[in-house]
Order: C-alpha cells, then structure tokens, then sequence
C-alpha cells in the first residue's frame, strides 16, 4: 500500500481526486476483499472500502440492526481510510490513506461481561504473536523479538541504533487495538468488536511531527512492506509495487485475524490464564519503571511486573502491588509518552 501515490488537481489550494483515483482505490479495495475473502474461509462477511469514519463503529452498528444472519459471524471490514478512527479512552488515531493498516473483527464468543477484562490484553498478545510469525518468516526470529506488548494492547517495536560509540535502543508504537462490545438481543454475551490500527509507513514522519517515537511495518521488516503470502514472495516483472504492497496488507490482516479467533475461542474456554505464559514472552513492560496516568495526572509510580490471571497489570510500589485494570489509568514509562 505504501507506495500507492494518486494523482491529484489542486483546486482552492486542497486537492481533488480525479476519476482516475477513485477507480483505482476501488479496485485495490475489490482486490483486498477477494484476497482476504480466499484465505479467510471461515469469516462470514469480509469487506473492504476505501473510505469510513471507523470499521469499529461499523460493525458495533450492524450488530444493532436486528435481522441479520448470526450464522455469518465472525465478520471482518478494513477501510484504506478511517476519518474517525480512535484509540482507548477516545483517543483520535491519526492515520492517511494506505499509510495505515486499519481493520476490525466482530466475534460472538460465551464471554460473559465480567469476564472480559482481560480480553482486551489477550488479543494483544495473540496479535503480537501473529506479526512476530510474519517477521520470523520474512527476516529472523531475532528480529522477531523486538516485537513487543506494552499493556494492555499497544503492540511496539524496538530498534538498535548507534550514538556515538556505544548502541542505544530506542522503543516506538507500532500498532493501537481497540476492544468494545455490543449488546445483541439475538446473543446472551455481547459480540466482541476488535479493532487494530498498523502503521505500515511513515514512521520516521510521525516521530519528527508527534516529538515521541513512533515505528512503522517498514523499520520492522526493513522493506516495503513486502511481506510474502501464497507462495509470493518477491516481486517479479509483471507486479507492481501497489500490488506487492497489498499482498502484505493481505498478509499482515490474515495473520491477525485467525490468531484473534483462536484467542477468542481459547479466552472463552480457559479465560486469561491460558495467556499468562504467553503474555511473559512478549511483555514490553516487565521490569520498567512506569507511571499511572489519569487525566494528564501522576496518580503513582513503580515497576511493571507481569501481569495476574485475570489479565490486571501489577505494579510493585513503595506501598506494595498495585493491580491495574484496562482502562483504569494510562500506564507509560517513566521519562516517556508513548
């Protein structure tokens, strides 16, 4: 997707798609939906447009109209872009056409309301884990591992570089997940919406104009997004670079997507404790210092240590452990706004 540049006309100093755009936008939207649609078989509804305020309002909306087929769920819908896309706590996620991987789920899993807490930390970690099989594949496992989990559902990235003589490394936010749910009539528990937002580009952009680190698909795998799915693997004559960049927009969703309905189908069965293991392997906070955040204020300071069964991130202080549940506070580092 990345190296998709429209043609524009300038017209009162904004620019104006031209009808040569807009069909090509539809055709690569037609072209991830078809993709999408071959490796997905057990997704009900699988769409993709090109443009939409939010894929998890979407979806939280069709749930709401009564009528439709429940046999059809889980259903999947990614947008080239969301105008008004958000993170926690209504957070605006900034994003530009194809510069952002952007999609959402809807599952109807046996998850009852007081459960699902720790769902939220959960499809962090079965996504972190889908991304680092992608790059364990394309590049190495090594590099895999600088994929990381900040709690509850931030996935980042970390990178080597070299300052003077000694290396320093440096941590960016790859990709933000959103989990809400909507109550259906038709479903005892509500339905599960999950949203994920991945910057496959403009990285380096981002962190000049948002003064914090930020990472992109690009840095992590070191090329152009070309992640390799049915047999492709690298770009021959014929393909164009909108297509080798939608092969791994195709890649990169698939990837999430299945390891999301196993966890769900898992989480339902086990609960959180069935990740705790798992969530150790790719926790980007144990050991850190960190600050607890609300409303722009420092409620208290410790070090991140693990998380318990039911998904709560622990916090030894000077007063003891301290359990944090999603969406309490804001956790960030110390000395750091990410």
């Amino acid at each position: 997707m990345s190296s998709f540049k429209p043609s524009i006309l300038e017209s009162a100093g904004q620019p104006v798609a031209t009808a040569h755009d807009t069909a090509h936008s539809t055709r690569i939207s037609a072209m991830m939906s078809e993709r999408l649609r071959a490796q997905l078989g057990g997704f009900g509804v699988i769409e993709w447009v090109d443009s939409t305020p939010s894929t998890n309002q979407d979806l939280i909306l069709r749930v709401r109209q009564a009528g439709f087929d429940q046999a059809s769920l889980p259903w999947l819908r990614g947008a080239r872009l969301q105008t008004a896309g958000k993170g926690r706590a209504g957070r605006p996620w900034q994003n530009a056409s194809d510069a952002t991987l952007m999609f959402s789920c809807a599952f109807a899993p046996e998850i009852p309301l007081a459960r699902l807490p720790g769902l939220s930390p959960a499809l962090g970690v079965a996504a972190c884990e889908a991304l680092r099989g992608l790059v364990t594949e394309q590049v190495t496992a090594y590099a895999a591992r600088g994929l990381g989990l900040k709690w509850p559902n931030d996935l980042q990235w970390t990178w080597q570089h070299h300052a003077g003589t000694e290396p320093e490394f440096t941590t960016g936010k790859l990709a933000g997940i959103l989990v809400e749910t909507a109550p259906c009539t038709a479903f005892k528990h509500p339905v599960i919406v999950a949203g994920i937002g991945i910057n496959l580009r403009r990285g380096r952009e981002l962190t000049a104009e948002l003064g914090r680190p930020i990472a992109d698909w690009t840095m992590v795998t070191g090329s152009d997004c070309q992640v390799a799915i049915a047999g492709i693997s690298a770009q021959t004559p014929e393909q164009t670079p909108t297509q080798i960049s939608t092969q791994s927009a195709v890649a990169i969703a698939t990837a999430i997507a299945r390891s999301w309905q196993q966890a769900i189908a898992t989480y339902a069965a086990e609960g959180f404790a069935a990740f705790m293991q798992r969530y150790e392997q790719v926790d980007d906070l144990r050991h850190v210092q960190v600050n607890l955040i609300d409303q722009n204020k420092v409620l208290s300071s410790g070090i991140a240590s693990g998380v318990d069964q039911t998904g709560r991130l622990l916090i030894q202080t000077v007063d003891g452990e301290i359990p944090v549940t999603t969406g309490d506070v804001s956790v960030r580092r110390v000395s750091s706004s990410a």
